[in-house]
This record gives structure tokens, C-alpha cells and sequence, in this order.
């Protein structure tokens, strides 16, 4: 547990070299429990590279990842899943020959902890947890499926769902809402915002600015693998480096009438 009042995630002088190439350099934040942190920023800005680094996939250059107080930036990903850090992908990840249920299933079973003797069969309490959060995202009806025939909406459903079958203290979504109608951005709106009912954490990546901008508490904007904003995100639109590296006049107008309630982006 972390102490009363301290930060459930603290990123401190984080930095990923490929070479002589700076994917992150430096980067301080941190994250508070119950809140929902939103990531954005242009293509290339290092922010995938930062979810890598948080979930062991790519291990630090240099400096600390705190979580609950304990540094976890050199643990493996397995131990960093089970520490309660799970995350979701950009591409569309999946057991394609597994059906919806099986997929979940299995990470209801493994995603919380390390089992030394996993069984033959599937207990009680996953099975459970699984159809909980089948029905958290709203798959209950095809979950005997087979993955590789979800649609884009469903696949990136599922992925929310096996995460949340681990028991996720913080959850990273990776472009949640990315190549979704606005009828389904929505539906995973309304999902997400379920999910942070549940007590979760939330750090979410998103270049679709009215899901970006509904759902964070608050707003960090990356370039070249630095932070150029962090603070509320009725601030993205008067911040003039955010306007020039990311947002665009256009988008900024747009965003300034979001707030203004006289249009949605």
C-alpha cells in the first residue's frame, strides 16, 4: 500500500535511449489514486514508449518508476502485472484462436498472481471475475466467439476486459478510442468511466481530443519525448507551444467551443 496521501504512480527522470536517440528524456509526473491522467501529443512524442517503460515491455534507460512507493522499473512484466499494473495495446491484441470467454478466463486465472500449480481446469473465482467483466464492457452475449472475428470496437473491448480480470490497481490504455465511430468512442467513454467507478487508476493515451478531454482529471501533452504540457484540460487550447506543436488553430477553436458548451471537437 502506498502512504496516505502520497502518489499511486511517481515517475521520476525517466529517460529511453535507442542509440543516440532520446524516445523519452527526463520525464518527471505523477499520478495520483482514483484519477484518470490523459497522454497526448504528436506522432513520435515517446508516449507509447513511456507506457513500455511503466510496464517492463522495454526497461528504463534511467530513472525511478515508483508505484505504491516501490520502484518497479526493472521487474519483469509478469511481476509488474501482478504488482497491479495492466495495460492495453494500440493494435488490437489478442488469443485469435481462443474464443471472447477463454481469453478472459485466462487472465482472470494468471493475470492476478503467480500460480505454481495452475490446474487442469479453471476455478470458481475466475470464472466469476470473468463474467463480471464480460459484462462490465458489454461482451457477455458473444462471448463464445472466437477472437479473431471481433470486430474493432469488440477487440478493443476485450482487451479492456482481460485487463480488468487481473484486478488492475492502474490500468494504461493505449489509443482507446483510436479508428472508432463517434456512436462507439461513447460506448468506450461510458466504459472507461465504469471502469474508474470500480477504484481504478487510469493513464490513457489518446490523440481523439473529445475523449481525451471528457474523461481526464487532468492533461499531459508530450514532444520529442519531453513534457511540454501538464495541468487541466480546459488549459490545452490557450497554451500557445500546444498549439503550435499539436493542436493546430483549428483544433484549438474547436476545443475552446467544447468548454464554451457550444460545440463538441
Amino acid at each position: 500500500m502506498n502512504a496516505a496521501g502520497a502518489p499511486l504512480l511517481q515517475c521520476r527522470n525517466l529517460s529511453k535511449y535507442f542509440g543516440a536517440l532520446a524516445a523519452v528524456k527526463d520525464l518527471s509526473f505523477d499520478v495520483a489514486e482514483g484519477e484518470i491522467l490523459g497522454i497526448g501529443g504528436p506522432n513520435g512524442a515517446g508516449k507509447t514508449t513511456l507506457f513500455e517503460m511503466i510496464s517492463g515491455l522495454s526497461p528504463a534507460s534511467e530513472g525511478e518508476i515508483l508505484f505504491e512507493g516501490r520502484d518497479v522499473a526493472r521487474l519483469a512484466p509478469e511481476r509488474i502485472c501482478h504488482e497491479g499494473i495492466l495495460r492495453t495495446f494500440q493494435l488490437n491484441a489478442g488469443f485469435d484462436s481462443l474464443t471472447v470467454a477463454e481469453t478472459v478466463f485466462a487472465s482472470a486465472q494468471f493475470g492476478a498472481a503467480n500460480r505454481l500449480w495452475p490446474g487442469l481446469r479453471l476455478d470458481k473465482r475466475s470464472r466469476e471475475t470473468a463474467a463480471d467483466v464480460l459484462a462490465l464492457v458489454g461482451l457477455t452475449d458473444v462471448g463464445a466467439a472466437l477472437t479473431e472475428t471481433l470486430p474493432i470496437l469488440e477487440r478493443k473491448l476485450l482487451m479492456i476486459a482481460s485487463a480488468m480480470a487481473a484486478a488492475p490497481k492502474l490500468l494504461l490504455m493505449d489509443e482507446p478510442a483510436g479508428g472508432l465511430t463517434p456512436r462507439e468512442i461513447d460506448h468506450v467513454i461510458e466504459v472507461v468511466e465504469n471502469v474508474r467507478r470500480r477504484g481504478v487508476t487510469i493513464v490513457l493515451i489518446e490523440h481523439v481530443m473529445r475523449f481525451l478531454t471528457r474523461l481526464s482529471s487532468r492533461v499531459m501533452i508530450m514532444h520529442h519525448g519531453e513534457k511540454l504540457y501538464e495541468g487541466a484540460p480546459e488549459g490545452l487550447a490557450s497554451d500557445a507551444r500546444v498549439v503550435d506543436v499539436y493542436l493546430g488553430a483549428g483544433a484549438s477553436s474547436r476545443l475552446k467551443a467544447q468548454f464554451d458548451g457550444k460545440a463538441q471537437p
